[in-house]
C-alpha cells in the first residue's frame, strides 16, 4: 500500500527549502508521494469517503526525512572485524581482505546485501548507493538488486570494477581483475536491464571503477564516457588518506583532484568516497564543478585515514553526503551513529560550533539525497517521494531531553516505523519485509564456509 496517513507528530523536521520544523502536524501521502504535510489535515482524511489507506499515530515521536547512505560495500557485511585487517591501514587492510573476497560467489553477494541493507533499514535508511567491485565464481550486481528488491529499499548500485592486478603493479591479486572490454560491456548491460531514471525509482545504476590504484586511466575515461552516453552517474574512491595521495603523485605525477578533473571525472553527475586529503584547490575544484562527496566518518576513524574537510567543503559548496562505507572498515551500517560521528568529528577539528546536530542530520537525509541526483527524494514537502523516518522520542535515552528534535545529540539509536514510497519496512522497530532471524543464519553459515 502506498497510501497512508501519519497523525500527530510531536515534531516534523521537514529539511525542506525553508528547512521548516513542524509541532503537532500530520504527513498525507498518496500513490508513494506527499500529498499534503501540516497540522490539522486529520480533517480533510475524516471526511473523504474514498480513503483506504493505513494510519500511523506518529505521537510522542520525531519524524524525519529517510536516511540517505551514499556509500556502501554491502558484500563485505560477510567479513568484520576479521583477524590480521582490524588494526591495519588502508593498504594492508585490503591485502588482508582481498583473498577472502575472491572466494565469494552469488550467494555471498546476495545474502551480505540483505543483512546490510536490513541494518541499514532498522537505522533509518530509506536510500541506499552500493559500491560493488569484485564478481568473482559468477556473481554479479543482479545478485545484490534481487536482495534490495527483497527488503523494499530505494536503491543505487553502482557497477564497480578492478582491472590492474597485481602482476601488473597494481593491489588486488590477479584473480578479483577482469578484463576492461569485458567490464565495459557488462556495465552497458546491467544500465540497460536495471536502471530507472523516473521519480519513483527503486533502481537507479551507475558506473563505478574501484579507485585510481586498481583500473587503468583509458578505463576511468572510457566509464566517464559510457555514463554520460546513458545519462547514468558515475562514482570511484578518492584522496582516502596519505597513501593514496602519494600513489597518485608516484603514478600519474599529479594529486587526486587533478587526476579526476583531467579524465572526466568532475561534475553534479559524479560523486567520490571520502576525500579526506583534498587540499584547498580540489575542495574548490569539487565546489566549482558540483562534484559530489560521500563522507565516511566512521571508516575513516578505523582505519586511521583522517577527518575530511566538511566544513570547508561545505563553504565551497561542494555537495557532501554521508556513508557508511563498507561493514569490514566500519564494522556496521548504522546511518545514526554515522550522522552523529559525522557531527562529532567536525568539533573535534573545528570546535564545538564546528557542525550542529541539524545540520548533520540534514546532510544525512536531503544532502545525501543530493549527491545522488534524487532531489525528490531527502526531504518532506508536497510532491517529494514518502520515504519517512518515524523515531520515537519517548524512551530512556530521550528522557530529559529539552529539544528532542535534536535526535543526534539524545535520541534513539533505531527507527520505529520507516516507510520507502509510502510502503512501510520497518513497523514498531521490527523488520517486515524479511526475516531477520534467517537472513542472519544464512550470513553465519555464508561466514563459516568463507573461513573454510
Amino acid at each position: 500500500m502506498t497510501d497512508c496517513f501519519i497523525r500527530g507528530a510531536q515534531t516534523i523536521l521537514t529539511m525542506d527549502d525553508e528547512r521548516h520544523e513542524l509541532d503537532g502536524a500530520d504527513i498525507l501521502v498518496r500513490d508513494g508521494a506527499i500529498a499534503a504535510i501540516g497540522p490539522g489535515l486529520s480533517r480533510d482524511v475524516a471526511r473523504d469517503p474514498g480513503w483506504q489507506g493505513e494510519t500511523i499515530d506518529a505521537s510522542g515521536c520525531v519524524v524525519t526525512p529517510g536516511l540517505v547512505n551514499t556509500h556502501h560495500h554491502l558484500y563485505q557485511s560477510l567479513t568484520r572485524a576479521v583477524p590480521g585487517g582490524q588494526d591495519a591501514l588502508l593498504f594492508g587492510w585490503l591485502q588482508t581482505l582481498y583473498p577472502i573476497w575472491a572466494r565469494y560467489g552469488p550467494e555471498e553477494h546476495y545474502i551480505s546485501t540483505l543483512t546490510g541493507l536490513a541494518e541499514l533499514a532498522l537505522t533509518g535508511c530509506t536510500l541506499t548507493s552500493d559500491h560493488c567491485y569484485v564478481f568473482p565464481n559468477g556473481a554479479r550486481l543482479d545478485d545484490t538488486i534481487a536482495a534490495a528488491s527483497e527488503i523494499g529499499l530505494r536503491f543505487q548500485p553502482t557497477r564497480g570494477a578492478m582491472s590492474i592486478g597485481k602482476s601488473l603493479g597494481g593491489l588486488p591479486p590477479d584473480s578479483l581483475v577482469e578484463d576492461e572490454k569485458a567490464i565495459l560491456e557488462d556495465c552497458i548491460r546491467v544500465v540497460d536491464t536495471f536502471h530507472d531514471a523516473s521519480d519513483a525509482s527503486m533502481v537507479r545504476v551507475g558506473l563505478a571503477p574501484c579507485s585510481p590504484f586498481s583500473v587503468s586511466r583509458e578505463l576511468m575515461r572510457d566509464a566517464a564516457l559510457l555514463a554520460r552516453d546513458k545519462g547514468v552517474m558515475l562514482h570511484t574512491h578518492l584522496a582516502e588518506n596519505d597513501e593514496d595521495v602519494a600513489y597518485s603523485l608516484a603514478n600519474f605525477g599529479c594529486r587526486p583532484g587533478q587526476y579526476a578533473e583531467d579524465l572526466g571525472w568532475t561534475g553534479p553527475d559524479v560523486w567520490h568516497a571520502h576525500c579526506v586529503k583534498l587540499d584547498q584547490s580540489e575542495i574548490n575544484l569539487f565546489g566549482r564543478t558540483s562534484t559530489g562527496v560521500a563522507h565516511c566518518p566512521c571508516s575513516n576513524c578505523r582505519l586511521g585515514s583522517g577527518i575530511a574537510p566538511v566544513v570547508a567543503m561545505r563553504k565551497a559548496g561542494v555537495p557532501v553526503g554521508l556513508g557508511v562505507d563498507g561493514s569490514a572498515s566500519n564494522d556496521s551500517g548504522n546511518m545514526v551513529a554515522e550522522a552523529r560521528q559525522a557531527m562529532l568529528l567536525q568539533r573535534v577539528a573545528g570546535g564545538a560550533d564546528a557542525m550542529s546536530a541539524r545540520v548533520a542530520l540534514e546532510i544525512a537525509t536531503r544532502g545525501g539525497a543530493d549527491v545522488l541526483g534524487r532531489r525528490e527524494c531527502g526531504r518532506l514537502a508536497v510532491g517529494k517521494r514518502a520515504d519517512i523516518a518515524i523515531w520515537d522520542v519517548s524512551g530512556i535515552e530521550c528522557a530529559g531531553s529539552w529539544d528532542p528534535a535534536a535526535i543526534l545529540l539524545a535520541g534513539p539509536a533505531k527507527v520505529r516505523d520507516l516507510l520507502v514510497e509510502g510502503r512501510r519496512v520497518v513497523e514498531n522497530g521490527r523488520l517486515i519485509t524479511v526475516d531477520p532471524v534467517q537472513v542472519a543464519s544464512r550470513q553465519r553459515a555464508a561466514v563459516n564456509r568463507l573461513r573454510g
